[in-house]
């Protein structure tokens, strides 16, 4: 997000130094972003399901779906449409954050991988189904995992230790998906057994 901002930052007063933070204070404060970032949109699909979840009083698998539901929409969907939008409208900006040499074509390409899955995960609110939201967790955890193994590749093959390479967008890369599918599995199985008990 930082990366975001001070693209923006840049591109509003040009190149001279207007800086009213120093870059020592600036390299920090996206530090400090890039950790908490990974996970505001989690948290806050957590706070939205919780207030679903009072409002309808929901429980038992209900209530589960309501989580993973928010989680697919507003933690994976919207991440990874704000993803998408900075690989293709800064993507030099971001690929210095990741540690990536800049001037490539393939930001491009992961820009709208990023931006028409993240669209997938925003219409899991319309499509209720656990069908859909089973191919979607499939879909995204396959890139995900990809990408955060990566990650850990580039820091260990190559020192890369760029906050969007070797930060929290590494273990979120690595274990949303995981749960995610915990949650999934777990809704099925809850579903299931309400469904048993009755008929």
């Amino acid at each position: 997000m930082w990366a975001v901002i001070s693209a923006m930052i840049q591109g509003r007063y040009g190149t001279e130094d207007h800086s009213f933070i120093s870059r020592d204070h600036e390299i920090l404060f996206m530090d400090i972003v890039g950790f908490i970032w990974p996970f505001f949109l989690p948290v806050l699909a957590l706070i939205i399901a919780l207030v679903h979840i009072r409002w309808k009083h929901l429980a038992g698998w209900q209530a589960i779906g309501s989580i993973l539901m928010w989680q697919l929409a507003i933690g994976l969907g919207l991440g990874l449409i704000w993803a998408g939008l900075g690989h293709l409208m800064m993507p030099d900006t971001v690929a210095e954050s990741i540690g990536w040499p800049t001037g490539s074509p393939f930001q491009h390409e992961v820009g709208m991988w990023d931006v028409a899955l993240g669209i997938v995960g925003v219409l899991c609110l319309v499509f209720r189904d656990e069908g859909f939201w089973t191919a979607t967790i499939i879909g995204t955890g396959i890139f995900f995992v990809g990408a955060g193994l990566g990650h850990v590749y580039e820091l260990v093959a190559h020192g890369d230790t760029a906050a969007y390479n070797a930060g929290a967008v590494m273990y979120l890369d690595l274990f949303y998906p995981l749960l995610l599918a915990a949650l999934l599995i777990l809704y099925h199985s809850k579903r299931s057994e309400a469904e048993q008990r009755l008929g």
